[in-house]
């Protein structure tokens, strides 16, 4: 890792993570609601693959010589998606409803880590390396969540 890493390396790292704690955290909002053991088999580990990715990116942010934290999703980010999640889960629990949302989430997850890969091909080798596991991680979890609708 390089240790004089630029201000857009630092900034790739933060969107991985936020990307990998909001994962964790609507499939934390819906496990509960899953009533298919299949399905919440799924969901538990793509929660342990996430997990990986934030504890990856965490071990990233502790080798940097500045005392920067890890950027996740803020109180409010947190609230907000919560209820959503609430909101769309409240009257349909099927695991065809729950996939859709979380599908939806996954794709914008999807979204974003391709265009931060092809706008930053100069970035830190290690966030990238991160940055691609993360992305090819969600593309699975998108076929894998596709069973459920």
């Amino acid at each position: 890792m390089n240790f004089f890493m630029n201000e857009n390396d630092l900034n790739v790292l933060d969107e991985v993570n936020k990307g990998a704690t909001m994962g964790m955290d609507a499939i934390q909002f819906v496990e509960k609601k899953v009533g298919d053991e299949n399905f919440r088999e799924v969901l538990n580990a793509q929660y342990a693959k996430y997990q990986e990715i934030s504890n990856r990116a965490n071990n990233l942010y502790e080798k940097m010589p500045s005392n920067k934290e890890p950027h996740e999703a803020s109180a409010m980010n947190k609230l907000m998606t919560w209820w959503g999640v609430q909101m769309k889960v409240m009257s349909d629990q099927s695991n065809s409803n729950i996939s859709e949302l979380l599908l939806n989430g996954t794709n914008m997850g999807v979204i974003e880590g391709r265009r931060l890969i092809n706008q930053n091909p100069h970035i830190d080798a290690d966030i990238h390396t991160l940055l691609c596991d993360f992305v090819k991680m969600q593309e699975k979890s998108y076929e894998e969540l596709k069973n459920f609708l």
